[in-house]
């Protein structure tokens, strides 16, 4: 048909803001060479701080030589698997860093772990060492046995702070739970010793582009966490595509680590992109709205990757009213969908428009983004990355290409995509087909190249032969002025098939009633849509994101 719109001529690429290519002479630098490069470039910059404690990028590179040097002398070779088990600390980054320069790979995990979610991730991986903080460290030294791991390294909050933090912190910090005492135990180390007694001349080791740089676990969100094998070219690609997206100046910026960076979207956005360009990061440790709007005080950060509980947290803190975030030049939205309704008050409320954007742990971790300089379209998640092929292919069979603005899979295919999940071959064979990754997510095309997330496939609710996107009824809810968040899930009916039920917790201070709630939304939805039950709570299960964990509202339903 004339004129045809097909995803494979890239109709996104004509809105690209200028500069901005269609495809990228990717530099084949591994990441710890990234920073290498970094520290020849701008020695005296201020690399990382926090909670006032200031390194430079030469400092830092110093810390990870000595710290990559240890690791060599407890026996890690290149392609073992290190396990680190922080939240953001200057130890993690380098921690980092080190682990890749000997040619091993980096395993993050998150500290809100359990034990039995921890075991599985280190045996999975074949962890060999953990680095992790003195709060866990005795609980580490108690499930090391059930693992591989060797040596267990722990490090404290009170191992960085500035005067006079760096003073009190010793008489305060077991009483307020902030440090810990670690009992005796073979191969157990400190942090500040490894770094103390090892020089910082690490072996040499041939990395190459191609290898794999970090074992990333999926959150689990759907079924057993899977660790995605992400190579330097995985990782490095994904912030180079950054780099040519966002015209921030080298050297000069300074990124708020708002995401842990055990999490794929802080790993790349706010550890990798800020490393390779030189900047200044601000480590946040506890990313709540209190913490991040004093960082945005005091640190006037231009750039930073967030997630929607974030933004929500930040609107409803009345200290966002005294902080002016126009500071920032960019500021994005990833990990989750993010409501139109806190999109729109943010802007109305900061003067401040959100970039946002969509990613999965597979995709390190970005596929989209809205353009930086040119048009947003809330709701979307924007246009493709350069080098980034997408198609919407139909849910029937998932090899059809579906005409523009109909809802289909997303499928992905570029630098960026993971080779694959380590030990689990059919997983791979079942995901990723001639490179093209299927993404689990329901999504459409408009006739710009702009694309939007209707829902997660696994979450498509087919009542009474309809289908029903949870998105729809949620962004409903979103705009009732006393509802925080909602998740809505379908729940088994003998007659239906499944019914539409909605989980929601309220603002501070406000009360409703289910029956208003659902006054309110019969307005609002086709009686197809409307929930056949409701129910407020004080919260909703999240994962370390902010992703609304369904998986355990389908599980609590199905119990009862």
């Amino acid at each position: 048909m004339a004129g045809e719109i097909r995803y494979q001529d890239k109709p996104w690429l004509k809105h690209y803001d200028p500069g901005v290519p269609s495809t990228i002479n990717y530099k084949e630098i591994c990441l710890h060479d990234m920073l290498a490069n970094s520290v020849k470039e701008y020695p005296g910059n201020t690399a990382l701080i926090f909670e006032g404690y200031k390194i430079t990028y030469r400092q830092l590179q110093e810390m990870v030589d000595r710290f990559a040097t240890c690791l060599h002398a407890l026996g890690v070779k290149k392609g073992d698997a290190v396990a680190v088990l922080l939240p953001n600390m200057i130890p993690t980054i380098a921690a980092y860093y080190a682990i890749l320069k000997i040619g091993a790979v980096v395993v993050m995990n998150n500290p809100l772990y359990t034990d039995h979610e921890l075991e599985h991730q280190f045996n999975d991986s074949g962890s060999v060492v953990l680095i992790t903080i003195d709060l866990l460290a005795n609980r580490m030294i108690d499930l090391r046995p059930k693992t591989k791991i060797k040596h267990i390294i722990y490090t404290s909050i009170g191992d960085y702070l500035p005067f006079p933090k760096s003073i009190l912190f010793p008489l305060v910090g077991k009483k307020k739970g902030m440090a810990a005492d670690v009992k005796a135990a073979p191969e157990v180390y400190k942090w500040k010793d490894c770094i103390r007694n090892n020089e910082p001349n690490p072996p040499k080791t041939t990395v190459t582009f191609d290898d794999v740089a970090v074992y990333q676990y999926t959150g689990g969100t759907t079924g057993v966490s899977k660790g995605a094998m992400l190579t330097h070219r995985n990782l490095g690609s994904m912030v180079q595509m950054y780099e040519a997206w966002f015209s921030g100046e080298r050297g000069k910026e300074i990124a708020m680590a708002s995401p842990p960076v055990f999490h794929v979207l802080g790993m790349s956005a706010a550890m990798n992109l800020p490393v390779y360009m030189g900047w200044t990061t601000v480590l946040i440790p506890k990313p709540q709205a209190p913490q991040l709007l004093a960082a945005i005080r005091k640190y006037r950060p231009t750039m930073s990757p967030l997630v929607p509980t974030m933004y929500i947290g930040m609107l409803e803190d009345p200290d966002i009213r005294k902080t002016d975030l126009t500071c920032f030049k960019l500021i994005t939205s990833g990990g989750a969908s993010l409501p139109v309704e806190i999109l729109n008050k943010f802007k109305e409320l900061t003067g401040v428009e959100i970039n946002e954007g969509f990613g999965m742990t597979e995709t390190s971790p970005q596929t989209h983004l809205n353009p930086f300089n040119g048009r947003k379209k809330p709701g979307s998640i924007g246009l493709p990355y350069p080098d980034t092929e997408v198609r919407v292919v139909d849910l029937e069979t998932g090899t059809k290409d579906v005409p523009v603005g109909e809802p289909g899979e997303m499928l992905f295919r570029g630098p960026q995509i993971t080779k694959g999940y380590l030990n689990r071959p059919e997983e791979t064979e079942k995901s990723i087909k001639d490179g093209w990754l299927s993404s689990g997510d329901i999504a459409y095309m408009d006739e710009e190249g702009y694309f939007f997330v209707v829902d997660r496939k696994k979450d498509l609710i087919i009542s009474s032969g309809y289908n029903v996107y949870p998105r729809d009824v949620e962004e409903v809810f979103y705009e009732h002025p006393k509802v925080n968040k909602v998740a809505v899930i379908g729940i088994p009916d003998q007659k239906r098939g499944e019914n539409i039920k909605a989980f929601i917790t309220l603002k501070e201070g406000q009360n409703v009633t289910t029956d208003e709630l659902m006054e309110y939304c019969r307005t609002k939805l086709a009686k197809y849509k409307w929930p056949a039950d409701i129910e407020i709570r004080d919260a909703l299960p999240e994962s370390n994101v902010g992703k609304i964990l369904k998986k355990e509202l389908r599980a609590e339903v199905l119990k009862k």
